[in-house]
């Protein structure tokens, strides 16, 4: 931080106190940042973290939602007719699942990089309206070698999002309040699967509605049960072709919301452009000064390739990768499959299989933001990643193993909770353990990555020859769930050394006195 003589000290704390200040600065001496940070009742600054709240959470939780809703609606396409127009057989649905990860975790690294660059606001709006359209052009296909092409430019334009939200979102909040805001943010995102299902329900219901080429239609032919029967092409157009449709349109007018709520970085605020009016410079002043005291991380470092690459030679970095990896991997599995395992698997109608998917995400909802409350209050975090594991080797074994309905159902609940509430727990465990804006930057490139690694073998695990148990892709997300235990773990184990190395005198966590691993 730098030193200020005293003559600049009291010019400055002047600013601050008579309101003045015309330019945000994030140096100056710790009686700056305090008279920044006290210049405000505590009520005043519980009502400008609300404010941030409303604005940052929520407009990135909506972004998010459609995020989801897009990329994990096709099971539900699936069984209201697309595998038959489009005739998925073998394992062309898990291709086409799995090749929207090959962009989406190729362009992430880059994507954090240009949003510090070119500035949120105008970021990820515009990505947003971009994978919207496209999404919207998926009801217009006639071959499924077609969605290939459509899912690789999606997966190229969602990459920004996530990395960038949780990147923003990190840069604003303090260590310790910064999990139950991920846990809101990621709820309004999980909700995409329940609302999706509820969605799609709605949209399968115009099947046979409305008028178009012959090849929009439903597709019909020979069944198990009626060898003899005749094939067509229904008149009107197919179901699932509206999901694309409607969803497409639904992600469109997010987007252009968020152009006026989205906010820029902490000393950025102040400049809204044509958003709605945020925080004026006082207010401005004071989330700076807050986050500096906290990690003392505000200041922009000059990038440098070397210098942000060079972030990777710190294990810990991959440790928290592979647990979000490990993560998602049963999230993805859960969000693409599910319909499926309901409606093959478990003999549920395909309008019941698209309505059961919703339940178990209220609940996992409820469950992730409960975690985050006790996290942040208790300042804990590896605990809860190690009870989400053993939620998760409760809940799989009873979805894949079971011999009732009722019971492989509740799996579906346990299992569901398990894997989602972990995924803020792992990213909020990284942030707190990490300084610097571009290491901050690098790591939530590295996790969501990762995270795309884990989406490609989460959308491959259960396949179609392993219909209707699928034991080999439950198998392979309970080893996962207990990879998940282990490596936590030995990461506690490394941190609680480097805590103990620097309470005897030892060189500093992150090059900064006083700082100790969160756990």
């Amino acid at each position: 931080m730098a030193t200020l003589n005293p003559l600049e000290k009291r010019a400055c704390i002047d600013e601050v106190e008579s309101g003045t200040s015309t330019k945000l600065s994030t140096d100056g001496s710790d009686e700056v940042h305090d008279a920044r940070l006290t210049f405000f009742t505590p009520k005043e600054q519980r009502k400008i973290i609300r404010r941030v709240d409303a604005r940052l959470v929520l407009t990135l939780g909506f972004l998010y939602t459609a995020s989801l809703l897009d990329r994990t609606n096709l099971g539900n396409a699936v069984i209201a007719g697309m595998g038959v127009d489009l005739r998925l057989i073998s394992n062309r649905y898990s291709v086409i699942t799995c090749v929207f990860f090959i962009t989406y975790v190729l362009f992430q690294p880059l994507a954090t990089v240009v949003l510090r660059k070119i500035g949120p606001r105008l970021f990820l709006p515009t990505i947003t309206v971009f994978w919207g359209l496209t999404m919207f052009c998926f009801g217009f296909l006639r071959k499924w070698t077609d969605m290939l092409a459509l899912r690789f430019i999606l997966g190229t334009f969602e990459a920004g999002l996530f990395p960038g939200a949780t990147y923003l979102l990190s840069c604003w909040y303090l260590r310790y309040e910064l999990q139950k805001r991920y846990a809101v943010f990621y709820a309004v995102g999980i909700l995409a699967p329940a609302f999706g299902g509820i969605l799609a329900y709605g949209c399968s219901q115009l099947k046979n509605k409305g008028s178009g080429p012959n090849w929009w239609g439903q597709h019909y032919g020979p069944t198990a049960a009626d060898p003899t029967a005749s094939s067509g092409v229904l008149s009107g157009i197919a179901g699932w072709r509206y999901i694309f449709w409607v969803e497409g349109g639904i992600t469109i007018l997010v987007a252009l919301a968020s152009y006026f709520t989205i906010v820029d970085f902490p000393e950025l605020s102040t400049n809204t452009g044509f958003s709605f009016k945020f925080l004026n410079q006082r207010e401005a002043d004071f989330v700076v000064a807050r986050i500096e005291k906290d990690r003392q991380d505000v200041s922009l470092e000059p990038f440098s390739v070397g210098t942000y690459l060079k972030n990777g030679l710190d294990v810990k970095v991959w440790g928290f990768a592979v647990l979000y990896m490990l993560s998602t991997t049963n999230s993805y599995a859960i969000a693409y499959f599910l319909p499926i395992i309901l409606n093959d698997g478990m003999g549920f109608s395909v309008s019941d299989s698209q309505l059961l998917t919703a339940p178990p995400y209220a609940l996992a909802a409820i469950v992730m933001y409960a975690m985050a409350w006790v996290g942040d209050k208790y300042h804990i975090r590896s605990p809860l990643i190690i009870l989400n594991g053993v939620l998760l080797l409760i809940g799989l074994p009873l979805v894949g193993f079971a011999k009732t309905v009722a019971v492989r159902y509740f799996g579906v609940f346990i299992a569901t909770t398990g894997c989602n509430a972990n995924v803020p727990c792992v990213m909020t465990w990284q942030a707190n353990n990490i300084r610097g804006q571009w290491k901050r930057a690098f790591c939530s490139a590295t996790l969501v990555g990762f995270a795309g690694i884990g989406g490609i073998m989460g959308s491959t695990v259960f396949r179609e020859q392993d219909s209707p148990k699928y034991h080999p892709g439950i198998i392979t997300c309970i080893v996962f769930a207990g990879l998940i235990i282990a490596i936590t773990l030995a990461m506690d184990y490394k941190f609680l050394r480097a805590n103990k190395r620097v309470d005897a005198g030892g060189r500093p966590i992150e090059g900064l006195e006083g700082f100790r691993y969160t756990l």
